[in-house]
């Protein structure tokens, strides 16, 4: 039976690297190609937007039609001095594009139209079938026209941010989770401790909200030159059933897809080509190529000790120390790197690990190569934490930031064992040896450990704010408490250096080594980037040939699954906070 499943698992792997080796070769075959002289650009921007692909062949294969923050902002700006693009139309949809993110795209786009380009916004509805559309509206709105099909609406709705808790699903399993914070605002743990919000979880949650309420309503209200009061307004009133919408001047018609596509090749000229934005920058070539050279360094999801991984079944990458720390040792060694630039998208994660990649962020500056970081979407906690010792932190105005503080804690079971007639009984050697089982509750001894922990954390983290970020302590000790800031709310209070994306970055990067503004420099990601047979190769070797065989055999099952997606099962604590090595949510 054994060589049976063995067999079986074989063939879907292999049948798996098959499909993906002759895309590759086939993409290889049909070559480059030639942008035509008048080209409009083709942009999907309804699948949402990832940071990055993992040095994974699993993530590579799952996420390799998924556009790439970077790869769009380079593209569009690669386009916007090239001659040979008209202009460029994109299309939206149901995708919720993260506030920071549809900011990033958004300036690429308004700098695109600076150019005299023109840009033209299509959707068959703002929103799903019953879903949202507020946060692809308002990207759009970057576009010069927007274009909705007539069957569909414009739900601009506001923003609603929702959190789940399950204490009494606890109680009735038998069940508790005892833990404790570094301090009130550090709210992961509400999820197994509340049943609804406490007064500083709404506070915070509440402040994110309203500063990214008020930072959709003046992007709409400048794009759209209608005034602020009255954006509120039709947020109040929406959702807005086509007609509704051009009336709102919300939209500026109603066409179907190849309504729009048609008019965008007349306006580019009679024989326009449409050219999608990947394969453009593929036959264009990425700007940043030419000059000093500047390490560009991807710091992306949950931070853990080790490498950096992919989790397939739910789509999450990892941010392993040993991997990026790696990276920006290579970088400073190179000669020819003159700067980092430090990419960072993370919700947090282990504490020892975000301290390993923050002391090599200080070795790098000791060795005069100046870090500037850009955050995305979020770099709260211990995304924060590797981020705070650079020379300058960049983030947009909605970037998630900050969570300045520390959680940890356990979940006891001996109720549920019970209910489920399991019971449990141990020996140990040692007055705190069953510190870390969930079939005890700490000791008197064991708590307060655990509280000197929490405490030598917190306090290490808010010293290492102060000073990398030239701030008081005791202001550092009134903005931090766990609480997460938006990027416009971090700016004022020196958490962040500046608003901005990659180009503000970029600016503050050459400033750092004496490059003038005119002046381009070469972007070079460390480590280097695998293709997809080198990845798989290196994961091999990393492993026994035996381990190797059957991991990429148990992750091609996984790839044709995906509904072990919705299977998630509750492990422990939130990887969404910084956390102290007794609750690492790489272990």
């Amino acid at each position: 039976m054994g060589r049976i499943v063995l067999r079986f698992l074989a063939v879907i792997g292999a049948l798996f690297i098959f499909i993906v080796v002759a895309g590759l070769l086939i993409a290889a075959v049909r070559g480059k190609g030639s942008v035509h002289s008048k080209t409009v650009l083709e942009v999907n921007l309804e699948t949402g937007l990832i940071e990055n692909i993992p040095d994974d062949p699993v993530a590579q294969a799952m996420l390799r039609d998924k556009p790439i923050v970077r790869d769009v902002v380079d593209a569009i700006d690669k386009a916007s001095t090239d001659a040979r693009v008209a202009g460029m139309v994109a299309r939206f949809g149901a995708s919720t594009v993260g506030v920071a993110q549809a900011q990033e795209v958004r300036d690429a786009v308004i700098r695109f139209r600076g150019h005299k380009k023109f840009a033209y916004a299509f959707a068959e509805g703002f929103g799903g079938d019953g879903g949202p559309g507020t946060s692809a509206y308002y990207l759009a709105t970057a576009f010069d026209r927007i274009y909705l099909q007539p069957s569909g609406d414009v739900q601009l709705t506001g923003i609603v941010m929702e959190s789940p808790f399950i204490a009494g699903s606890l109680e009735k399993l038998g069940m508790k989770f005892h833990g404790d914070h570094r301090y009130e605002y550090k709210t992961a743990l509400n999820l197994f401790t509340e049943k609804k919000f406490t007064p500083a979880h709404k506070e915070s949650y509440e402040k994110i909200m309203n500063s990214w309420y008020g930072q959709i309503v003046n992007g709409i209200s400048q794009a759209r030159e209608i005034p602020v009061d009255q954006v509120k307004a039709l947020i109040d009133r929406a959702p807005f059933l086509g007609q509704e919408a051009v009336d709102a001047k919300l939209v500026d018609g109603l066409k179907y897809r190849d309504e729009v596509y048609d008019e965008a090749k007349s306006k580019a000229g009679s024989d326009a080509e449409l050219l999608y934005l990947d394969k453009y920058l593929d036959r264009a070539g990425r700007p940043h190529t030419t000059g000093k050279t500047v390490a560009l360094i991807y710091g992306v999801g949950t931070v853990t000790r080790a490498r950096s991984s992919y989790d397939p079944i739910f789509g999450s990458p990892s941010m392993g120390s040993d991997t990026v720390a790696g990276a920006i040792r290579a970088a400073v060694k190179d000669k020819d790197v003159k700067a980092i630039l430090f990419r960072v998208d993370s919700p947090g994660g282990s504490y020892v690990a975000s301290d390993a990649i923050w002391h090599e962020v200080a070795l790098a500056r000791n060795a005069g190569k100046p870090v500037i970081v850009s955050m995305g979407d979020l770099a709260g906690s211990g995304g924060y934490f590797v981020a705070m010792g650079a020379d300058k932190i960049v983030a947009q105005p909605g970037t998630i930031t900050a969570s300045i503080g520390v959680l940890s804690g356990k979940m006891l079971t001996t109720g549920g064992w019970n209910k489920l007639g399991v019971s449990w009984d141990e020996v140990h050697a040692g007055n705190n040896a069953t510190i870390f089982t969930g079939t005890h509750d700490y000791t008197p001894q064991e708590w307060a450990r655990f509280q000197a922990s929490l405490d030598r954390v917190y306090v290490d983290f808010t010293r290492k704010v102060a000073d990398g970020r030239h701030l008081p302590k005791e202001r550092v000790l009134e903005i931090a408490k766990g609480r997460i800031w938006s990027g416009e709310d971090a700016r004022q209070l020196g958490l962040v250096d500046e608003l901005g994306g990659f180009d503000v970055a970029l600016k503050l990067t050459k400033q750092a080594i004496n490059v003038s503004q005119d002046e381009d420099v070469n972007l070079k990601v460390f480590p280097k980037k695998k293709n997809f047979m080198e990845a798989l190769l290196s994961r091999g070797a990393e492993n026994s040939e035996k381990e190797a065989n059957a991991d990429v055999m148990v992750r091609a099952l996984q790839i044709i699954q995906p509904v072990a997606r919705s299977m998630q099962m509750l492990t422990g604590v939130s990887d969404r906070e910084l956390v102290m090595p007794l609750a690492d949510p790489a272990q």
